[in-house]
């Protein structure tokens, strides 16, 4: 399911590109890019109150199963960003899409998702449906 118009389910932040990701040509390593996802990511769950702490203590923990990145155009070192991470499902998983912008052009460098799936953190067992404490976070009804 997407969430459209809950301004909570998307979130922007602001990265100059640091010396120590980037290769002696001064490009950004293709790796790090998960590094800059997982700072918006970070910054998204935390505007619904459901941020690595608060699912820890719910009892669930949340594994990244997949993930896909697309490079438009490198990133540069110095350069400034804009990553923006949006919830793109909540049932059944976390679905966020990840966009990466150059924020002197404007231009899209960077697309990806990642996908979380919940597991209950004393049986070990993977949940094929939302817990409900996320819906709850999200305001929606099971």
């Amino acid at each position: 399911m997407t969430i459209i118009d809950d301004p909570r389910c998307s979130a922007r932040v602001d990265i100059t590109v640091p010396f120590h990701d980037a290769d002696a040509m001064g490009v950004v390593w293709h790796g790090n890019y998960f590094r800059y996802f997982e700072i918006a990511r970070e910054a998204l769950l935390k505007q619904f109150d459901y941020g690595y702490r608060q699912m820890k203590a719910s009892g669930y923990v949340w594994p990244i199963v997949d993930t896909r990145v697309k490079y438009i155009a490198p990133l540069l070192f110095e350069q400034r960003i804009t990553v923006c991470a949006t919830l793109e499902e909540y049932e059944n998983r976390l679905r966020i899409g990840y966009q990466i912008f150059d924020v002197e052009s404007g231009k899209r460098t960077t697309t990806g998702y990642t996908i979380q799936v919940a597991v209950e953190e004393q049986s070990k067992e993977m949940c094929f449906s939302a817990p409900q404490v996320l819906l709850d976070k999200l305001g929606v009804s099971s």
